[in-house]
C-alpha cells in the first residue's frame, strides 16, 4: 500500500513537538515517575486535545489525515506558532488560514504598498479576500476608477465589474475578464465558504446580474494570474496590457496585480502621456483602503 509522505512528515513533526513538551508547560501534574522518554506521553496529548489516545496515535504514525477542527486543537496543543501552524496544515493538505471576522476588513501588507507605490508607467492594485481592492496606485486611478471615491465597504472589484456601467465599457473584452473574476471568486471562496460576508456578495449579484448567476453556478475556478487586458481608455484609446500578480508570502490572501505594457509599443507611449497628465493633475488618486 502507498504511503503518503506528507502524512508520515505530519507524524514525525508531532512526535518532535510532543518530545519538546513538559507537563508543568501544559499544567499537569508532575508525579515525578521515570519517563522513558522526552516529552508528554501519547495519551497525554490526546487528552488535551479531547480525542482519543487511538485517533492520536494514528495521526503520529501517518495512517490518518487529521480534520480542521483537530489541527486547530492540536496547534493549541503543542503551543505552535503561526509558521509552525501553517506548516502543519500543509502537510495535512489543509488550509491554515483563520476564518475572518464578520466585517472584518484586510489590512493591506506596507511591502505591498511600498511596492506599488513605486510604479508610474504601470497601474497596481492590492487585491484582497473576495477581490476586496485593498490599495491601488495613481495609474489604477487613472486608468480604472478613482477607488477613494468608492464606499469602502462597496470597493469590491467583482462588484464593480458586474455593477458599474463604466467598467463594462472600459474593458473590450468584457465578457471574458468578467467570467475570470467570476473563477476567480470562486476560487478565492475556498478559504472560507461559510463567511456570511462572502455570501452576501454572491446573493447580491446574483439578484443583480443573470450572467453573474449563470457563471457562478457552473463552479468554474482559476488561479489569479497572467493575462493579457484589452481597454478603450476615455482618454488614450485602446490599450493593450500584460496582467501579472505576485502573492504577499505574508498573507496569501493578497496579491498584488500590475497591468504593464511592451516596450516601444503604442500602448507603452499611451501610458506616458497618462502618467504625464497625472502627474500634471493637483491630489492624489492613489491609497489604499
Amino acid at each position: 500500500m502507498h504511503r503518503d509522505a506528507s502524512l508520515d512528515e505530519l507524524g514525525d513533526f508531532l512526535k518532535a513537538r510532543r518530545a519538546q513538551l513538559s507537563p508543568a508547560e501544559v499544567g499537569l501534574p508532575d508525579s515525578g515517575e521515570h519517563r522513558r522518554v522526552p516529552g508528554l506521553r501519547r495519551e497525554e496529548i490526546a487528552v488535551l486535545t479531547a480525542i482519543s489516545t487511538d485517533y492520536y496515535t494514528r495521526l503520529e504514525q501517518g495512517r490518518l489525515q487529521p480534520s480542521v477542527p483537530v489541527l486547530d486543537a492540536l496547534s493549541r496543543t503543542f503551543r505552535l506558532d503561526d509558521d509552525q501552524r501553517a506548516y502543519l496544515f500543509t502537510l495535512a493538505g489543509k488550509s491554515a488560514s483563520s476564518s475572518p471576522s464578520r466585517g472584518a476588513r484586510q489590512q493591506v501588507r506596507p511591502q505591498l504598498l511600498h511596492l506599488m507605490d513605486d510604479l508610474t508607467l504601470t497601474a497596481g492594485f492590492v487585491i484582497g479576500r473576495y477581490t476586496d481592492v485593498l490599495a491601488w496606485n495613481r495609474m489604477a486611478a487613472a486608468l480604472v476608477v478613482d477607488f477613494g471615491e468608492i464606499p469602502e465597504d462597496q470597493r469590491n472589484y467583482v462588484r464593480l465589474v458586474f455593477t458599474d456601467p463604466a467598467i463594462r465599457t472600459l474593458y473590450r473584452d468584457w465578457e471574458d475578464m468578467a467570467r475570470g473574476a467570476v473563477a476567480h471568486l470562486r476560487m478565492d471562496s475556498r478559504r472560507h465558504p461559510d463567511d456570511p460576508r462572502l455570501t452576501e456578495l454572491v446573493d447580491e449579484l446574483s439578484a443583480r446580474d443573470e450572467q453573474f448567476r449563470l457563471w457562478w453556478s457552473s463552479h468554474d475556478v482559476a488561479l489569479r494570474g497572467g493575462g493579457t487586458r484589452l481597454l478603450r481608455h476615455p482618454v488614450v484609446g485602446d490599450l493593450t496590457l500584460e496582467r501579472s500578480t505576485f502573492t504577499c508570502a505574508d498573507d496569501p490572501e493578497q496579491q498584488l496585480v500590475v497591468w504593464t505594457a511592451e516596450p516601444g509599443s503604442p500602448t507603452r507611449e499611451a501610458l506616458r502621456v497618462l502618467a504625464s497628465r497625472i502627474a500634471a493633475a493637483p491630489g492624489d488618486p492613489g491609497g489604499l483602503g
